[in-house]
């Protein structure tokens, strides 16, 4: 719904263990566009420009977005002196 000077829009509340969806106006200078999308356009894009390039060069290639995989190994050195071995104290039954 739009009005003269304000807008509605729709909010989910959290009530007890469920989600309810309530309806209320706000001001329009208390909105702003969503950029949310702005990181999947800029992708598309990008992938284009790539598929172009690469059909006028003959190539085939693979736009798909590959996960980042494990880090390097890295060796940790230390001397015997730095190293602090934690156990917990033997137990002692008291009888009095």
């Amino acid at each position: 719904n739009v009005n003269r000077n304000a807008l509605g829009v729709e909010v989910t509340k959290v009530v007890g263990n469920r989600q309810l969806r309530k309806r209320l106006h706000v001001n329009i200078a208390h909105v702003r566009k969503s950029r949310c999308n702005e990181g999947f356009l800029k992708r598309v894009k990008e992938n284009d420009q790539k598929k172009r390039d690469a059909k006028l060069q003959g190539e085939s290639i693979s736009v798909k977005r590959q996960p980042e995989g494990p880090k390097d190994m890295k060796i940790v050195k230390a001397t015997e002196d730095d190293v602090e071995v934690l156990a917990p104290l033997p137990f002692i039954e008291n009888y009095f």
